[in-house]
């Protein structure tokens, strides 16, 4: 490094200090044409039209949620509005890009946010199994509804937790002319396998509380008893936003584990088919299918007197009232 800096940032060695005040002027302020031979961080300008279309899908995303969480209020539509909030963000962040391609305040906007959201939408899906598990009863499942969100959603924070670590690791050495990233980059990786070894356990439970429901409604006279057809309703939905996270997931590793110049990170319309898309189905399939709606009826032939009630605050819901659960319901 030089001795010379600007605003107390060292030079690197071979700039001038006006290319290099220069080079700071176009991160952080607003310069719309692209310059040949300088790439933005990104490796091309974000669409500008994707940026207004994601962030109207994801704001129809948070309104519905916000409906429902006002009318049923439910821990799982909070958690997608959460997340939905958290995407509605990052696509801001590249719609701003879109217009300031250089600028790193709004490249670090989306790259915090974006990688995260999901999480949220992770964590949805371990509560809404467990409301599955307490309406069906502790014999379909190896673990306890308790239990599961206790044990998932503590992963999922733990891995919140790297991935944010990383992430900002990353930010702090992206602002520096020739900082080194990978340090940040694999700790991002690490927090993002950790989610994904997270879900492929749970893919692994879900199918054994199937086995395990089938297995009971064989048994019953005629067969009856296992998944109501509502239950089976919300069990798909629940399956294809559980896909769409885990393909994401596998997506966004293999692209961090490229580098920030590999080949996934630099064309964007694998991030917008194998993330963004996805993330819209994700959080999207249960303003269709609703849990609250489906299961109604079963909820309110439930009587969680003395039952485990991890989903529950204080509250009062006339309509769950009448099923005998109070509060913020699964």
């Amino acid at each position: 490094m030089s001795s010379d800096n600007v605003s107390g940032v060292d030079i690197p060695d071979g700039i001038t200090p006006d290319l290099w005040a220069a080079w700071m002027d176009l991160r952080k302020g607003c310069y719309p044409d692209l310059i040949d031979g300088v790439d933005p961080s990104y490796g091309y300008r974000p669409t500008l039209g994707a940026g207004i279309a994601f962030d109207v899908l994801f704001g129809i995303c948070i309104i519905g949620h916000l409906i429902q969480l006002i009318r049923f209020r439910r821990w799982t539509s909070g958690l997608m509005m959460v997340g939905a909030i958290t995407e509605a963000i990052g696509w801001a962040g590249r719609t701003w890009s879109a217009k300031c391609p250089y600028n790193n305040d709004a490249f670090l906007m989306q790259i915090t946010t974006l990688i995260i959201a999901p999480t949220f939408f992770a964590a949805a899906l371990y509560v809404l199994l467990g409301m599955l598990i307490r309406l069906l009863g502790r014999q379909t499942s190896i673990l306890s509804a308790k239990w599961y969100a206790i044990v998932f959603c503590t992963c999922d924070v733990i891995s919140l937790v790297i991935q944010a670590v990383g992430g900002g690791m990353a930010a702090g050495e992206s602002d520096k002319e020739g900082g080194d990233t990978k340090p940040g980059t694999h700790t991002m990786v690490a927090g993002i396998v950790f989610q994904l070894f997270t879900m492929t356990v749970f893919a692994v439970l879900v199918l054994d509380f199937l086995r395990r429901v089938y297995k009971l409604a064989k048994g019953r006279i005629g067969g009856q008893g296992g998944l109501t057809r509502n239950m089976k309703l919300t069990v798909l939905a629940l399956f294809v936003s559980f896909v769409m996270i885990y393909i994401r997931s596998v997506y966004r590793t293999v692209e961090l584990a490229q580098g920030w110049s590999g080949y996934l990170i630099t064309h964007e319309g694998y991030f917008i088919g194998l993330d963004a898309a996805l993330m819209v189905v994700s959080a999207g399939i249960f303003l269709v299918f609703d849990p609250a709606v489906l299961l109604r009826d079963e909820m309110k032939k439930v009587d969680v007197s003395g039952k485990e009630d991890y989903g529950t605050t204080t509250g009062d819901d006339s309509e769950a009232q009448s099923g005998g659960v109070r509060g913020m319901s699964l």
